[in-house]
């Protein structure tokens, strides 16, 4: 990244002054092949068209997926000066189970331009271009994209390739158009130039991010703290919010109403509980359950695995209530299976490693009926805590599972959107996606998900929204 002074904009400035500043009501994006010969964009082996993308060599199908997401981003944004991305494929970081799929960022920023909404603000190249009306950069590419060229080959989710097709139709293979479009994104100015995990700024300057980017806790932007308030808003879990205009009006349009837990009927241990949801069984309605909460037992350290049927004495305490199940050693489906057969109309997964938010319950399995929740592994500690106390069927805890009356999932009860911000600090994804407890679920969340997107605004996604919150 290559931070542009002050005093290079000022006189580059000055010579455009007269140049024509309106914005086309399109924005040109340009692909800069970044790939030697023979690699990448260049890979000359034969391949059939695929799902509307007529390229005959993987090269050429992999440059028509990229210029089609290209086109997507063209058409909602503005701005008179081209957008230059530098991209290629490299070998990124992946195992068997888990893969980088791709990254992408600005490779120019910039600050105090004539016409920057703010004054001594970092703003991404891409951005500040479309502002100042003129190419700041003499032509340079103002973004850097990388995508994994291994991935689907051995050790690497072998087999899950990216699916190059324009079509939206990947099934099990990673759709590169849907990958691309969310990292264009990130290049386009969803990403914060502040390090999270030091809370530096570049040269002790903030970003068009940091002054939207707040704390309810600290009741602070990112602009506003000091480096180590930053550090610790970084993993202020389901605390920290985006505090941008057309985000906020857009939310309504796109965000369903927020699924609960709440806790009752002891205090030690009432109140809201942050969840993941489950991506089996029934979706979390108005009139779920609510029920004692008993823990399974079935270790000799007093955890419930549920792993394979429950003992008579398990099944009679949990018949009619929710069961508190612990993560580990077999699937999320599994446990809540078992606990459906043995009468519970509710499962609670206790995660066995600290952090937070809790991630969903991944899973399949249409035979089950019952809804399920994975808790933080603290919230779980808490709860088996105060379940002590139990007799052999009663517990005097109440789970209840329900939709908030007041708060849309991914936003707060004023309709902001919660930024991703888990604890510990995640590289690369905390501060600068939107929560995992989004909704639908949305383009600019940290992992890639089943849901292709090919809109970027309202009322089927709220990226678009926040850039305009940015300046776009």
């Amino acid at each position: 990244m290559i931070a542009k002074q002050i005093a290079q904009n000022v006189a580059l400035a000055l010579a455009l002054l007269g140049a024509p500043l309106a914005a086309q009501a399109a924005a040109e994006i340009i692909i800069v092949n970044a790939d030697g010969p023979g690699e990448g964009f260049n890979d000359p082996t034969p391949v059939l068209p695929i799902g509307g993308n007529t390229g005959t060599t993987l090269g050429q199908q992999r440059l028509n997926a990229f210029q089609f997401a290209a086109d997507i981003w063209s058409k909602q944004l503005t701005s008179a000066v081209p957008i230059r991305i530098k991209s290629n494929f490299d070998p990124l970081t992946c195992d068997k189970d888990s893969a980088t799929l791709g990254s992408a960022g600005a490779l120019l920023i910039n600050r105090d331009f004539a016409g920057a909404p703010r004054a001594n603000t970092w703003y991404h190249g891409a951005l500040s271009n479309k502002l100042l009306g003129a190419d700041d950069f003499e032509g340079e590419p103002v973004i850097r994209a990388r995508f994994n060229s291994n991935l689907g080959q051995a050790n690497c989710l072998e087999g899950g390739g990216f699916y190059l097709g324009t079509d939206g139709k990947h099934g099990k293979l990673t759709d590169l158009v849907g990958v691309l479009l969310h990292e264009f994104g990130h290049g386009l100015g969803f990403s914060n130039l502040t390090n999270g995990q030091t809370g530096k700024q570049q040269s002790n300057i903030p970003s068009s991010w940091d002054h939207l980017l707040y704390d309810l806790t600290t009741q602070k932007t990112w602009a506003e703290m000091t480096d180590a308030e930053r550090v610790a808003s970084g993993i202020n879990s389901r605390k920290l919010i985006w505090r941008g205009a057309n985000v906020t009006q857009a939310s309504p349009k796109v965000l369903q109403a927020a699924p609960e837990l709440r806790i009752s009927g002891m205090a030690s241990v009432a109140g809201l509980y942050q969840i993941g949801t489950a991506s089996f069984g029934p979706q979390i309605t108005n009139n779920g359950p609510t029920s004692e909460v008993m823990p399974v037992v079935d270790q000799a350290d007093g955890r419930g695995l549920a792993c394979e049927p429950l003992s008579t004495s398990n099944a009679q305490a949990i018949r009619g209530k929710t069961a508190l199940i612990d993560r580990g050693a077999c699937t999320f489906s599994v446990k809540v299976k078992n606990a459906q057969l043995a009468g519970a109309v509710a499962v609670l997964v206790a995660d066995h490693t600290a952090g937070s938010p809790p991630p969903g319950l991944s899973g399949d399995d249409p035979t089950i009926t019952i809804p399920s929740v994975r808790i933080t592994k603290d919230d779980g500690d808490k709860l088996k805590l105060a379940l002590k106390n139990r007799s052999r069927n009663r517990s005097g805890i109440f789970a209840a599972l329900g939709i908030s009356a007041t708060q849309r999932a991914g936003a707060d009860e004023q309709g902001r959107l919660l930024m991703f911000a888990p604890n510990p600090y995640q590289p690369g994804s905390s501060v600068s996606h939107f929560d995992t407890s989004a909704s639908p679920d949305l383009l600019m969340e940290p992992f890639n998900t089943e849901s292709v997107k090919r809109n970027l605004d309202a009322p089927f996604d709220l990226t678009f929204p926040l850039l305009k919150d940015l300046g776009w």
